[in-house]
């Protein structure tokens, strides 16, 4: 550096990469470690704060006490000092092991200030930086047997393909679950979220909401869930939500009945289980949403795209935000490993016929956006091949009456939580359609009303099994 360059600092005064010393005082360490954990910057002793330079004597005692001070770091930071005139200009690293502790705490810069870290504002550096990871963190509240579901467990110990009968303790810490601490096993977050009899005890935010608009919008919601039973259970849920509220053609080809669903399952799986996978679980507040709508199905993941992955890059790079909840679905075939989910939700819907989903960043939160099959919405004459029918609610209907049934055990059958949507939906239509009969019509209202199948209602169910089972 010369005197010129010193100049020009000096006029420039004091900010984030900038800071003038009188001399050598009891609070260097602070602005070294809150340089390092910013961006690096020059430390000018010798420089009153207002710009006057009053001069420091160059000694290679001072030299060796400012090494020291850098050492003394946690971790060190990398200082070089050098003369200027009558100035000691102490280069200062960005450190890259953020964040750098003093032993006064955790300092960064703001401006031209330095300022102490609160405690969070240290959570937050520390997942800015990646050196928390929320699957891998330990939670002392859960307490093992306690808290633990043995249910859950043997369901995804199943579907994992463990075979034979191994300890359940050796497994839980083998998958990186749990671990051991003296003779007691101290679990992960992310084996809280796979494991625990109630999730939302420990994680408030930990379900996903499903939910059914009228229209394109939320202004009048049909039907809405909230689904807490698990890592895996919600996404199954989910799954089921949405194919309770959407519609499936068939094609009849060769005396065979092939279902072409509106929207692609396979991808909107993937969708829902990366949109889990992937989110930011330090997000307070904020959970999944699959949200059901007249032209649209949207899934939507707190935390927007992880650091360092831009939304141009998607389905070319791939960043694991939660590595061991990807591993613990990774061993069920949830996923694949391979990065590959924004491409295999891009083909399948391409495959199903339907138009690629928008992926976008909206605010904080990532949002996958599926349109439906135009061949399921589109009229009978414009469809390739010979569509005979649709699925509609009317259908599902038929298919859950024995018998003669209330409007609270069809209802409930077919897992419908908003009655104006299944009166609306299912029960009116097959109504009008003949296809089920009221047991005192001249009541509708009734308390004791009950509905049963026509005759029409079950020569029609008939075919459609027929067509199922290839039946002419």
């Amino acid at each position: 550096m010369k005197s010129a360059d010193l100049d020009i600092l000096i006029q420039q005064g004091e900010g984030t990469t900038l800071e003038f010393k009188e001399s050598l005082s009891s609070s260097f360490s602070r602005e070294l470690v809150a340089m390092a954990n910013t961006v690096g910057g020059k430390l000018m002793l010798g420089v009153r704060d207002d710009g006057t330079v009053i001069g420091v004597k160059d000694s290679n005692a001072l030299r060796a006490r400012i090494q020291d001070i850098a050492r003394n770091c946690d971790p060190p930071v990398k200082v070089l000092v050098e003369p200027v005139d009558d100035v000691l200009a102490v280069h200062v690293r960005e450190s890259d092991a953020k964040p750098v502790q003093c032993s006064d705490g955790f300092f960064w810069r703001q401006g031209a200030v330095t300022q102490k870290l609160s405690r969070d504002e240290i959570r937050d550096f520390f997942r800015s930086e990646g050196v928390i990871r929320f699957d891998l963190s330990p939670c002392p509240r859960f307490h093992y047997p306690e808290d633990f579901d043995h249910e859950k467990y043997e369901a995804w110990l199943k579907l994992s393909g463990i075979s034979g009968q191994p300890p359940v303790e050796d497994v839980l810490v083998n998958i990186e679950a749990a671990e051991r601490a003296g003779d007691k096993l101290l679990f992960r977050n992310a084996g809280v979220l796979f494991f625990a009899k109630n999730v939302r005890h420990f994680f408030p935010e930990a379900y996903i909401t499903c939910l059914l608009g009228k229209g394109a919008d939320k202004v009048h919601i049909l039907d809405r869930r909230d689904f807490d039973g698990g890592i895996v259970a919600d996404i199954e849920d989910a799954l089921s939500f949405i194919e309770r509220n959407t519609r499936t053609a068939y094609r009849i080809e060769s005396l065979r009945r092939e279902n072409i669903p509106e929207y692609p399952m396979k991808a909107l799986r993937e969708a829902i289980t990366n949109a889990v996978m992937h989110r930011d679980w330090f997000f307070e507040g904020a959970n999944v949403f699959v949200e059901i709508y007249a032209n649209r199905i949207e899934v939507i993941s707190p935390g927007g795209l992880p650091t360092g992955l831009k939304l141009a890059e998607l389905g070319r790079e791939s960043i694991r935000r939660n590595p061991l909840i990807a591993d613990l679905l990774h061993r069920i075939e949830f996923i694949e490993k391979a990065g590959t989910g924004i491409r295999r939700i891009r083909d399948e819907a391409r495959e199903q016929g339907c138009p690629e989903p928008e992926f976008k960043v909206r605010g904080a939160f990532f949002v996958v956006v599926f349109r439906p099959n135009p061949e399921v919405r589109a009229p009978e004459d414009q469809v390739t091949g010979e569509v005979t029918g649709e699925v509609t609610g009317e259908v599902r209907l038929l298919e859950v009456i024995s018998g003669e049934m209330s409007r609270r055990q069809i209802q409930d059958a077919l897992n419908l939580k908003h009655e104006d949507h299944f009166r609306e939906t299912y029960l009116l239509p097959a109504l009008q359609a003949g296809l089920i009969e009221m047991t005192i019509p001249d009541k509708p209202r009734s308390s004791k009303q009950r509905y049963r199948l026509t005759t029409a209602g079950r020569e029609y169910l008939h075919k459609l099994k027929g067509q199922d089972n290839g039946e002419d």
